[in-house]
């Protein structure tokens, strides 16, 4: 057994914003050391931590933490729709051994993931069924939210359960962050047609989800101009976050709040959770060494934009 880690920020503006060409090509290098990282370790099973933004997870029912035993891409921000090829056994295995470290999980035979999940498998492999994954929902976007204490021993859980698996190479995927605020709709502030699309908004129409994506669009671009209302990026706490997932020591992660959070980094940090399993999840097999990082606020993506790979030590 041995385990590796690629966490990285997504952002739905991807394909949709045109940032300065030196930036661009920045981000996609760092696209290819993630890449050239991950076809060296050649995995054989990928575990991926990610949120959603209500394309799979709604108000009708919102855990903290799911584990799915299927999941199928929506296909938003023009990223791959269809299924992914999950190890439904090993995930149920999965499942049943966080349950019995007393973390509760959900879990979904029918899960549908955005491209929070999608974007980073199609950076790393291209398509959705190159490596069998099992899906890990960490809720990002929706209050309230669980303490990150919790969200450091969901990944110190998991990270158990792949230890014992000897004949595996598994991968672990953080997805998310790093500082942003997108628009995604707040049920406090929602009107009536928006929390209705908060409670349940699966399987929008065409048109539906074309409003929806227009909106971060033209968000983008007005905060790229300087002219949006969001709250702006912070890339000192991006680097200090950065800074601390590195040491191997995560303890100090636990006495962050969501609402300072997102005070000082948006309403869109929260989705660091999912770094903060997966780091959590490698540090269970042991000392680990990061090998690459990246960073870059991208106001085009409205995002500050991280990348690191990293491994167990020898």
């Amino acid at each position: 057994m041995s385990l590796a880690l690629v966490t990285m920020s997504h952002s739905p503006l991807l394909k949709y914003a045109d940032p300065p060409a030196e930036v661009a090509d920045a981000v996609q290098d760092a696209f290819g050391a993630a890449r050239a990282f991950v076809q060296e370790y050649d995995p054989t099973l990928v575990v991926s931590f990610a949120p959603d933004h209500y394309n799979g997870f709604f108000y009708d029912l919102m855990p903290p933490f799911c584990i799915g035993y299927r999941a199928e891409g929506v296909g938003d921000y023009g990223t791959a729709e269809g299924p992914l090829d999950v190890p439904a056994e090993r995930a149920e295995e999965l499942a049943q051994w966080v349950a019995e470290r007393d973390i509760d999980v959900a879990v979904s035979r029918r899960m549908q993931i955005d491209h929070g999940a999608v974007q980073p498998l199609e950076v790393l492999f291209g398509t959705l069924t190159a490596v069998p994954t099992i899906p890990v929902f960490v809720n990002g976007v929706a209050r309230p939210f669980v303490t990150m204490r919790r969200v450091r021993r969901l990944g110190e859980a998991i990270g158990g359960f792949l230890t014992t698996l000897r004949n595996e190479r598994v991968l672990v995927i953080g997805s998310g962050g790093l500082s942003h605020d997108p628009p995604v709709p707040q049920w406090a502030t929602a009107d009536d047609t928006v929390r209705a699309m908060l409670l349940d908004g699966r399987h929008p129409t065409a048109a539906a989800r074309e409003a929806r994506q227009r909106r971060v669009i033209d968000t983008g671009r007005a905060f790229a101009a300087g002219t949006a209302s969001i709250k702006d990026l912070n890339p000192e706490w991006d680097r200090a976050l950065m800074t601390t997932l590195a040491s191997g020591d995560l303890s100090p992660i636990d006495a962050m709040t969501p609402e300072r959070m997102a005070e000082e980094a948006g309403n869109s940090s929260h989705e660091v959770r999912t770094w903060v399993a997966a780091f959590a999840a490698l540090g269970a097999a042991g000392p680990y060494n990061v090998t690459y990082e990246f960073y870059r606020p991208i106001r085009e993506y409205i995002a500050g934009f991280g990348v690191m790979t990293a491994r167990t030590a020898p």
